[in-house]
């Protein structure tokens, strides 16, 4: 929706003349939502001054009336905004919102990150040119700030929030963790010592692929969660059936229940 102070997304007192289109609208954003094509940010050359009704070239004053179009402008996206300390990335080739000295562009993720991610962060090639798995909307040009897990693939930061809202914890495309988990393993370290299996089960194993560290290993079987032998996590998912000892000989046995993912 335009006013004089821009739309919903961007605060501005022009709108763009649409390179493909020729339609005045106050933002790319809106001229997407309403057509059935996008503009291209980048080969907008004209601006309309919603003070004079002036039509000219893009540029960040207007040459009639001399009103601001922006107190941020680019030339090279012509995005005009209020100031939110935005900057150009080169190598990104968009603006993102700083300040530039909080960000460093990671060359192989092909992404700014916060600086206290600089070589804290496992990298993923050209990770934001992959859309948000949570939404399959785009990362890379999106107006929501991106989330980087532990195995350094991407989500938006809103969906990142929604889906610990509903309790999942696991990255949707790998399933590793996707923060620190190791006060919840804790917890069912003890719920599981306070609740030992049935008699016919005490001694039991089954076969585990843990998602954390990528281990296989034969732990042993509980319904509250098989710990992974190797780092210690409970995110494991089943592989084959429960390998039971015969308490009458030395001989396993296994049976074939479906496999499952714990937790």
């Amino acid at each position: 929706m335009a006013s004089s102070v821009g739309c919903q997304h961007y605060v501005r007192s022009c709108l763009l003349k649409a390179p493909c289109c020729g339609k005045l609208y106050v933002c790319r954003l809106c001229h997407d939502a309403e057509e059935n094509h996008q503009m291209d940010r980048f080969k907008v050359r004209e601006v309309f001054c919603s003070a004079c009704d002036t039509l000219q070239k893009a540029q960040k004053t207007c040459q009639e009336c001399h009103a601001q179009f922006g107190e941020y402008y680019c030339d090279i996206c012509h995005l005009f905004d209020k100031d939110k300390k935005q900057y150009h990335c080169q190598p990104c080739g968009i603006c993102r919102i700083g300040p530039k000295e909080k960000y460093f562009h990671c060359q192989k993720c092909n992404l700014c990150l916060a600086q206290d991610l600089r070589g804290n962060h496992k990298c993923v090639e050209n990770v934001s040119r992959q859309n948000c798995p949570v939404c399959m909307e785009d990362i890379h040009t999106s107006r929501i700030g991106a989330h980087v897990l532990p195995c350094g693939h991407l989500l938006h930061k809103t969906c990142f929030d929604d889906m610990v809202r509903t309790g999942a914890y696991r990255c949707p495309l790998c399933m590793h963790s996707a923060w620190n988990m190791e006060e919840h393993w804790e917890i069912i370290d003890n719920d599981i010592a306070q609740s030992p299996m049935p008699t016919e089960y005490q001694g039991a194993t089954v076969k585990v692929i843990c998602n954390d560290c990528q281990s296989h290993c034969t732990v042993p079987f509980h319904v509250l969660g098989m710990k992974c032998a190797e780092c210690g996590s409970y995110n494991t998912a089943q592989d084959g059936g429960l390998i039971q000892q015969q308490h009458h000989s030395d001989s396993y046995t296994e049976n074939e229940p479906e496999p499952q993912d714990q937790h």
